[in-house]
């Protein structure tokens, strides 16, 4: 059973690609899958529309209320609950100027993943997921801010 929930953009190529990855990499064992596209899913754990805009979360479903990472962190922190990741995420974390550029990075290939990446037509569910029924109500793109 999944220790940890992943909430991702089930419309964005980049991030079902990730999810994907995932998928073959763990099997289910470490991590379920939530689209953002899932508002009643996303109100369960009392996050909302505006919350998804700030990018994907992970949530350690032992400590859900305290132990949440989102958007760099939290790709940190998957990385960490991966075979070696631990290693890896260190030798990033210990580099000066690396991590703070990472997390810029985070941001620009967050807000431009669908002009960078493109969009599905339709929704994604991971196989591990809590899945959206069909009253899932999608909101097609986040707010775009303001330059």
């Amino acid at each position: 059973m999944a220790t940890h929930l992943i909430i991702y953009d089930g419309i964005c190529n980049l991030c079902v690609n990730f999810v994907k990855a995932l998928e073959q990499i763990d099997g289910g064992k470490i991590f379920s899958y939530l689209p953002m596209q899932d508002l009643e899913g996303l109100s369960k754990w009392q996050i909302t529309v505006a919350d998804c805009e700030l990018g994907m979360l992970l949530i350690d479903l032992q400590a859900p209320a305290t132990n949440r990472w989102q958007g760099s962190n939290a790709a940190e922190q998957i990385a960490k609950l991966l075979p070696l990741g631990n290693l890896a995420v260190s030798f990033y974390q210990f580099l000066p100027g690396l991590k703070p550029l990472g997390d810029l990075t985070y941001i620009q290939v967050r807000d431009n993943r669908y002009q960078l990446f493109g969009k599905r037509d339709q929704l994604y569910n991971s196989l591990y997921s809590e899945v959206c029924d069909t009253n899932c109500k999608q909101f097609s793109t986040l707010p775009q801010k303001a330059q």
